[in-house]
């Protein structure tokens, strides 16, 4: 694929994702995530020439100008958005599939001083929100999405959704995941929760017996569901100033 036809399928995947865009000129003007993932193209073939010198000071003059630092060892994929730039760091083994959308803030980073493949893979179509953190040698697969501010440490199954800190699969394939045990949550906490559970289960055996799932809920849920027709009878009662 020649340079121009690259450029023009870059500037179709963003008018594509992005609502705000409104014209072609106005992407290749206004999108400095696009700048970014163009000069970074230049700068990981000067990489390739093993020119890394160079290459590293091209990456800095793109960070200066764009506030997206991408080494210059990272492999992007085709139709890369990186959608208002700021703050996106992308470390030297990274690897970027196609059609990836990243927001503000991503960090595909290390946990360590090691060699070797020591960041991210990010299969095609993966979703990351803004201030998420992809760190260490995982693999995020095909169409997932990471919920903003996620701090990921693990491998993500394709077609899921994580969430939390660090995260945790919260949609697989299009069905709610539901955590049931304490262990699954991956949180500095699990061990407290994981022993308050303990307890709970024993004060209710010692009660004489645990309460039916079905029936855990019932009380609250009539408790929501007053609160909604008193609302609802409110309404047609309440201003909500028009007129002033």
């Amino acid at each position: 694929m020649s340079l121009f036809a690259r450029v023009r399928e870059d500037i179709d995947s963003v008018l594509e994702r992005d609502p705000a865009a409104r014209s072609r000129l106005e992407v290749f003007l206004c999108y400095p995530g696009l700048w970014a993932v163009w000069i970074h193209r230049v700068s990981h073939r000067l990489w390739g020439w093993r020119l890394r010198l160079l290459a590293r000071l091209l990456s800095q003059v793109g960070r200066f100008y764009t506030g997206v630092d991408i080494h210059p060892g990272a492999l992007l994929g085709r139709r890369l958005f990186i959608d208002h730039a700021t703050g996106v760091v992308i470390g030297e083994t990274s690897i970027v599939g196609d059609d990836v959308t990243m927001y503000q803030g991503v960090t595909l980073g290390g946990t360590g001083k090691g060699h070797g493949k020591r960041h991210p893979t990010v299969c095609d179509g993966v979703f990351i929100g803004n201030n998420a953190n992809l760190l260490g040698n995982i693999t995020i697969g095909e169409n997932s999405r990471v919920g903003a501010g996620s701090v990921v440490l693990s491998d993500v199954p394709p077609d899921s959704t994580v969430v939390g800190v660090p995260a945790h699969i919260v949609y697989r394939n299009g069905e709610r995941v539901l955590i049931t045990d304490p262990h699954d949550i991956k949180d500095p906490l699990s061990d407290s929760l994981i022993a308050l559970s303990a307890r709970v289960e024993e004060l209710e055996e010692r009660l004489g017996g645990k309460p039916q799932p079905a029936e855990q809920f019932t009380a609250e849920a009539a408790e929501r569901e007053a609160y909604r027709e008193k609302l609802e009878r409110l309404r047609q009662y309440v201003s909500m100033g028009e007129g002033i």
